[in-house]
Formats: structure tokens, C-alpha cells, sequence
């Protein structure tokens, strides 16, 4: 493998950062992207012609169209696991026979429990990747007309698995097991429990009421599942691309298999999209550039996501981990550190929900962050008084935050308001907002499954476009599995009678042996 020049050593990143130290924020420009029926907005953030021209070379030198076109075709994208990241081929219409058979096979099971009116209840047991789009879809779309119960259970905590299960009929319930390697500890414990469940209410078959999804189906069939309850993807997808996978079953189940279509078709569109349009004209490319731009020469350490449509709240653990877990490195494609941050903290809050908690932090912080508004033109209810204040909200928040307030139009507005002089040269200092605080607006024609499909999409493409500017590997998540592997020898300990093994340090040999004793 060819070393990897870092981020600074590319000859367009200092052309790159004297370019925005040039540049101050501006009102008087407007700077939109039309993508797969999407408009985003970029005035929010720092543009110029010399940005522009930067970026352009910081990409070359990147090899970028090669890149791009390895993610797009199957090519070899995650070095440290030597597999591709080909989750657009799932939404392909026409793509490898394997995955066309398995969309077969899905679409079957779909219309024939919907046929036989079957599955009152639907528990989903998945964690990661294999829960936040699930939710996500369900969320967005089944808020108003759901004939089938939907649980989520995800979290290893017994009250997860018990509120999941409770005053559900289990002769009705179909119990979907997700997960890519069918080891993840917290989903098989919570299936075994699903299971016991099932049993000791008398369904004479409860295996034959289970449904697993995963790129390791022999594992499944060794648990006990049917092979024809067995839905496969593939180790090319990774756990937090596998929404368009038939990790979508519960999705489909519930919202039906017209929501899933719609997806994939406004996602592929995306795609299409991102290997087609130019460089100052690709929203995805533009939103990594934008988000480089602010870590690492603004340093704004994190993104807000700020989605204006309740159906989204889900949106924002989705983003997090696609993300946190993809940018969350810091060693590059040589093995070396990285010179410069990489993946902000990515957080937020369905609007208007965040003005009232966070977004006083946003406009006076002395940190602040970028801003990705989220908002729906169209609105899905008769309630046109309520959208009209939604939009209204958004555009203010986004508006002060680019323009922000000085002190002289504080001040005179204390004086307005019936202020002492003195009283309002005082009160004007704690009135001012600094202003120029970088935005992204991204406006959908309404939510519906493709224009959500696209948004997904839309983050996807500019999470790989990010990872490979840094000279990371975004497709891996070692950190996360060193995690689970102590847990698994931690987890024999506590069920052990013998002291903690010597290898802990010593507040965790401690607490081991305390909740051990003490039953905590």
C-alpha cells in the first residue's frame, strides 16, 4: 500500500487556509444546491472564489474521482478490513444477482404476512446500526397509521427487554433479530430473552416467530432460526449503512414496502448525484468541504443538527453515529497520527425543542457550533398556522445567527425600550451576539420516503468525502470493539466466585469485586 501523504503536507492545504483567513462571513451572497430534489442552502458558510479553487486542488490531490468511483463500483475502500463499502448497490434497481435474489425473498415475506393479515406485534431487536434507521423510517412515517405494533429493544438493561415485551400477545408477534455478525452480545441476550418468552407462553414453534438479519447466516441457523426466516446482507455493508438492507424488514412491516422503495429510489438518486455533478455543484462534496473548512481552520469542534419536523427526532442519533463512529479516528491510512482533529461531536434536537434547551449556548457561547437547519417546505398536516411558525423559527434562528446583534443596535434598542443610558450601556454588553456563526439550511419539499432517502444519502457520501480528505479510514470502528471485548471477560468475572483477574486496573479491579459481593 502506497503511503498516504497527511492532510498537511498536501501543497492545496495551506492555499486552502489562507483562503478562509481571507474570507469573513457575508449576508449579501446566496448559495444553493439542487440534489436529488433536495435545496441546500451553503451562504450560512465561508465562500469564495479562491475557497472554491482550493478545495478543487485539496480534492485532486486526494485522487477524489478515483475514490469516488472505488465506493461507487466495489472497489476496496476499507483498507483495515480489505472489503469494499458497496451499500449503494442495495439501492440499485438493477445490481448483483445475489442481492437482487435476497430483495426477492424480502418483498415474499412482506406480502405474505401482509396477506394473511399476520404479526399484530413486531419487536425489533437491534442495536446501532441495526436500530436508529429502523427508527428513524418508523418515526417518519407510521406516526398516524400503524396497524402493527413496533417495540424497539436495543439496550442491555432488563428493563429494555421487559418493556419491550410487555402486554404483547406472543402468538402474534414476530420477533426480528438484527444483527451483521450475530454476536453482538446485547442483541443475542435480548433475543434469548425474546425467546424464553415465547416458550413460556406455549407457542408451539417460537423459533418458527423469529426473524434474523445478518452477513453471517450460518450463525442464525445455529441459534435456531429457519433458513427461511433468515435474511442475508453482506460483509461489504457495514452496520451503520445496513438500513438499506433487509435490516428495512421492520420498516416494511410497518410502514410497508412502498416507504422502503421510495428510499432507495431517492437515495440512488443521490448517488447519482454525487459521481455526476461538478465539484462546486455536489452537495455532498460541498457539505465535507464545508464541515473541514470549520473543524479544522475555524476550530469549531461540533455539529448541531437541528430538524425542524418532530418525525426526525431520530435523525440526530442516526447522523451521530454514521458520523462519530465512521470520523471518530485518529491514526491515518499509514498508521500515523493525524495532524489536525477529524469528526466533530455531532449532537442536537428536533427544533423548536432546542431554542428552549440549547440554543442559547449556540448564539452567546464562547464556542458555539455549525448549525445543519433541517426543514420540510410542505407540511403533512392541516395545521398551516403551526408550519407557518415552524419555518418562521427556523429562518430567525438561522437569520441571528448570521447576523447576530453589536452592541450599538443593543444598545439603542435598551434605550427604545425605556432603559437609563447607563443602565443600557450595561445591559447592551449581555444583548450582543457575535454573529457569523457557520449554517448549512437544507430545505426537503416534504418528508417524504424518497427526499428522506436522498438526506440519508446526502450524509453518507459526505461522511467518505471527509474521511478521505483527513486521510482516514472511515469505514472500520476498532476503538468500539476493544470495548466489547473487555466487556466479555468482565462479564465472566462478575459471574464468577473467584476475585477479579490482576490485569484491571485498580478502580476497575475494585468495582468488579463490589458488584460481585454486593449484587449491585
Amino acid at each position: 500500500m502506497q503511503p498516504t501523504p497527511s492532510l498537511t503536507q498536501l501543497p492545496a492545504w495551506s492555499e486552502l487556509v489562507s483562503a478562509v483567513e481571507q474570507t469573513k462571513p457575508t449576508l449579501n451572497g446566496l448559495y444553493t444546491i439542487e440534489a436529488a430534489g433536495i435545496t441546500i442552502d451553503f451562504s450560512g458558510q465561508r465562500c469564495s472564489p479562491a475557497i472554491e479553487t482550493a478545495t478543487t486542488r485539496l480534492l485532486e490531490q486526494r485522487h477524489f474521482e478515483q475514490q469516488r468511483h472505488a465506493l461507487l463500483h466495489g472497489g476496496i475502500v476499507n483498507p483495515t478490513e480489505n472489503r469494499a463499502a458497496w451499500h449503494t448497490a442495495l439501492r440499485q434497481h438493477m445490481t448483483t444477482p445475489e442481492v437482487t435474489a435476497e430483495r426477492e425473498r424480502f418483498n415474499a415475506f412482506i406480502r405474505h404476512a401482509d396477506t394473511a393479515h399476520r404479526w399484530r406485534h413486531i419487536v425489533h431487536i437491534g442495536i446501532g446500526g441495526s436500530d436508529w434507521g429502523v427508527r428513524l423510517c418508523i418515526s417518519a412515517f407510521g406516526y398516524s397509521k400503524l396497524w402493527r405494533t413496533v417495540r424497539f429493544v436495543a439496550n442491555i438493561d432488563g428493563h429494555a427487554i421487559e418493556s419491550g415485551l410487555a402486554d404483547l400477545n406472543p402468538h402474534d408477534t414476530l420477533v426480528v433479530v438484527a444483527s451483521k455478525s450475530f454476536t453482538t452480545a446485547e442483541t443475542l441476550t435480548n433475543a434469548q430473552r425474546a425467546l424464553e418468552w415465547l416458550k413460556a407462553a406455549g407457542v408451539p414453534a417460537p423459533h418458527e416467530q423469529v426473524v434474523a438479519i445478518t452477513a453471517k447466516p450460518e450463525r442464525a441457523a445455529q441459534w435456531g432460526v429457519p433458513t427461511k426466516n433468515i435474511f442475508t446482507f453482506w460483509d461489504w455493508v457495514g452496520g451503520r449503512f445496513s438500513l438499506w438492507s433487509s435490516v428495512g424488514l421492520t420498516t416494511a412491516l410497518s410502514v410497508s414496502s412502498d416507504v422502503i422503495a421510495g428510499m432507495h429510489a431517492g437515495a440512488a438518486a443521490m448517488d447519482h448525484h454525487f459521481e455526476s455533478a461538478p465539484l462546486s455543484h455536489n452537495a455532498p462534496v460541498q457539505m465535507a468541504l464545508h464541515g473541514i473548512i470549520n473543524r479544522n481552520i475555524l476550530h469549531i469542534a461540533s455539529l448541531n443538527i437541528a430538524p425542524y419536523d418532530s418525525r426526525l427526532a431520530y435523525l440526530v442519533p442516526y447522523i451521530q453515529q454514521l458520523e462519530m463512529e465512521s470520523l471518530g479516528k485518529s491514526v491515518d491510512l499509514n498508521g500515523e497520527p493525524v495532524p489536525v482533529a477529524t469528526g466533530p461531536v455531532v449532537w442536537g434536537m428536533p427544533g423548536t425543542d432546542a431554542q428552549h434547551t440549547f440554543f442559547q449556548w449556540l448564539h452567546q457561547g464562547t464556542e458555539g457550533a455549525a448549525v445543519d437547519f433541517i426543514v420540510c417546505q410542505q407540511a403533512d398536516h392541516r395545521w398551516q398556522e403551526h408550519h407557518q411558525s415552524l419555518l418562521a423559527n427556523c429562518l430567525a434562528q438561522r437569520e441571528a445567527m448570521l447576523r447576530g446583534k453589536s452592541y450599538e443596535q443593543a444598545y439603542e434598542e435598551c434605550l427604545q425600550q425605556g432603559h437609563a443610558p447607563n443602565a443600557a450601556a450595561w445591559l447592551a454588553k449581555h444583548r450582543t451576539h457575535q454573529g457569523g456563526r457557520p449554517n448549512t439550511l437544507i430545505v426537503l419539499p416534504r418528508l417524504s420516503p424518497y427526499h428522506l432517502g436522498a438526506l440519508l444519502a446526502l450524509y453518507e457520501h459526505k461522511v467518505f468525502v471527509q474521511g478521505l480528505i483527513w486521510g482516514i479510514n472511515p469505514f472500520d470502528q476498532w476503538g468500539v470493539e476493544y470495548g466489547k471485548f473487555l466487556a466479555s471477560d468482565i462479564i465472566k468475572e462478575l459471574q464468577q466466585t473467584t476475585p477479579p483477574c490482576t490485569k484491571h486496573d485498580v478502580s476497575t479491579a475494585y468495582w468488579i469485586n463490589k458488584f460481585k459481593n454486593k449484587g449491585a
